[in-house]
């Protein structure tokens, strides 16, 4: 990974870790924790790619793992996040562009299941059974709910924090490209005329005036003789 994408992973995990266990940890909702470090894996895998979203989740859930007040085995987080950021960076598209936020939402809930179900084996094999005490169907729910409704307030703006260390052309064109065809086209509307082909009117203006003097001209010349 280049070392503004490794600066920057590394600077939102541990942000995302603080949060996770100062705030929301501390909640006490029912059923399953919003999982903030989740979503910042997912956010980060949809404009790395695979690899980098592999990546990213494996160090960002060893981090977790061995973070005070972790309660289970180490490597185990790591090991759901590496395979949900692996997947999620399947997802990346070819352009840089997400044509809806229906795409991104389902990867958010799949995830979510994905890895409490993942996260739920891993702790079978173990030797850790909270989940059948806890109800492995609420937990499911809860998670998904959790994290989708958290999803709008964190997923777009890492991936955009991402797309921008990156030097995206699509982050510095877009907005600017979106005011200039908000402007013209206020301004086509109000006027009739259209901004770009002003220049191309001139233009004509000044031939057409031109080929009549030449023409009034030539006429002259014919009466003089």
């Amino acid at each position: 990974m280049r070392v503004n994408r490794i600066l920057l992973s590394s600077a939102l995990v541990v942000v995302a870790l603080v949060i996770q266990v100062s705030a929301l940890a501390r909640l006490h909702l029912p059923g399953a924790v919003p999982d903030l470090m989740l979503l910042t894996v997912l956010g980060l895998a949809m404009v790395y790619g695979h690899v980098g979203g592999a990546l990213v989740g494996f160090g960002a859930g060893l981090l977790a793992d061995l973070a005070p007040p972790a309660d289970h085995a180490a490597g185990r987080y790591a090991l759901v996040l590496c395979v949900t950021g692996y997947f999620a960076g399947l997802i990346k598209p070819e352009n840089g562009r997400l044509k809806s936020a229906t795409g991104p939402m389902a990867v958010v809930v799949a995830a979510a299941v994905g890895s409490t179900l993942l996260y739920a084996g891993v702790g079978a094999l173990v030797g850790d059974t909270a989940a059948r005490h806890v109800g492995l169907t609420g937990l499911l729910f809860s998670a998904a709910l959790y994290d989708l409704l958290l999803a709008p307030f964190v997923v777009p703006g890492i991936m955009w924090l991402a797309r921008r260390s990156d030097n995206d052309p699509l982050v510095d064109a877009g907005p600017a490209t979106k005011a200039g065809d908000i402007s013209s086209g206020w301004l086509s509307s109000g006027t009739g005329l259209r901004i770009g082909s002003q220049r191309g009117g001139l233009g004509a203006l000044k031939a057409k005036a031109r080929t009549r003097s030449t023409r009034v001209g030539r006429i002259k010349g014919v009466k003089r003789l």
